[in-house]
């Protein structure tokens, strides 16, 4: 391992002319410091060659963290409340709070959940009560189509959003991979002697995804037969209980025999056009939760997106980073695939490992 400088930060402080207390405030990257003193004490490290050390800085952080008063610190989780939203609807699931407070509480945080249009509560109260409160840190969970979160200021706040909903302004991102997904169930499904294979999604899940189901499977329909090639069905409503006539026009004029989809509606459209699962079509819902055992599906593991999107509001806290990133970094999380009785299982000779 290569050493660390053992330049003191006494030794900076005195180069630059600053109190040692100054000089580890500027090497923390505290705002609380006056830019040209900034620069001073940086170009004093620089010129020394100093590298600190990260072992020392992590404990030299739990220290401080143990010297504050007990007072627990939050980070907002910012929902939005709107019931005659098209995005409410149950067949919509979003990162759960119990997933988001579990790894809080490893960093010492509280996850306190704020919701936009519930009594009123608009984006500027919102962004007043939080920092009357103190509280720097959000994790935003777009939840309507009206993108309330998207009026926040978010000059002052270190902040994170879950998927792609949120497109402006452009945060650090914490999402499932459903590139990735998709070329899992596409698998599974040939592996088990599927040919025509569609797609049937609202506008939202795609949008949601940065478009990975619908680029994933134009991808993978490349490598089947012309004739195997299902149109995607992108439902013109996100209320998914609209799209009944437009899924069986679909349904009669495309013939798949295999169908990523949702949960909810749709495997009783399929029994209203007689077709059983699996006997005659297989189902896979593509957004898998514990209570759709009666189904094979991708799971997109929610609870690790979550582990994710806490790990980087904790460390722009930590670094006081605050405001819309240069750079945003994205973290993508692989989708598991999950057995499932709506669909025919796998021969020990076609299955994948």
């Amino acid at each position: 391992m290569p050493a660390h400088s053992s330049v003191s930060l006494q030794t900076i402080a005195a180069k630059a002319g600053v109190s040692a207390m100054t000089a580890s405030r500027v090497l923390r990257n505290s705002p609380r410091v006056a830019p040209a003193t900034r620069r001073r004490v940086l170009a004093a490290a620089r010129a020394l060659k100093y590298q600190p050390d990260p072992h020392l800085s992590r404990l030299m952080s739990v220290v401080r963290s143990r010297k504050t008063p007990r007072l627990r610190a939050v980070i907002a989780v910012v929902r939005e409340d709107l019931p005659q939203d098209e995005l409410h609807a149950p067949n919509y699931q979003y990162v759960s709070i119990r997933d988001i407070r579990g790894r809080a509480e490893q960093h010492g945080y509280h996850a306190e959940e704020f919701w936009l249009g519930r009594d009123g509560l608009g984006p500027e109260r919102l962004s007043d009560i939080l920092l009357a409160r103190g509280i720097e840190g959000l994790i935003v969970s777009p939840q309507s189509s009206q993108m309330l979160c998207s009026q926040l200021d978010y000059s002052r706040f270190a902040a994170v959003t879950f998927g792609y909903g949120l497109q402006h302004p452009s945060l650090h991102r914490a999402a499932g991979n459903m590139t990735v997904g998709i070329q899992l169930a596409v698998a599974q499904l040939l592996a088990r002697g599927y040919q025509r294979i569609g797609l049937a999604i609202t506008q939202w899940v795609d949008t949601r995804a940065q478009y990975a189901y619908s680029g994933a499977m134009l991808q993978v329909q490349q490598a089947m037969k012309r004739k195997d090639r299902v149109p995607i069905l992108l439902f013109p409503h996100n209320e998914l209980s609209r799209g009944a006539t437009d899924f069986r026009r679909w349904i009669k004029a495309h013939r798949p025999d295999a169908l990523i989809s949702f949960d909810t509606h749709v495997p009783e459209w399929l029994r209203q056009l007689g077709l059983r699962i699996p006997e005659d079509i297989g189902l896979v819902v593509h957004d898998w939760a514990e209570s759709m055992r009666s189904f094979a599906g991708i799971f997109q593991r929610r609870d690790h997106i979550a582990v994710a999107a806490v790990d980087l509001v904790a460390t722009q806290l930590l670094h006081h980073e605050c405001g819309v990133p240069e750079v945003p970094r994205q973290i993508l999380i692989p989708p598991a695939w999950v057995e499932g009785p709506s669909i025919r299982p796998a021969s020990p000779q076609g299955e994948r490992k």
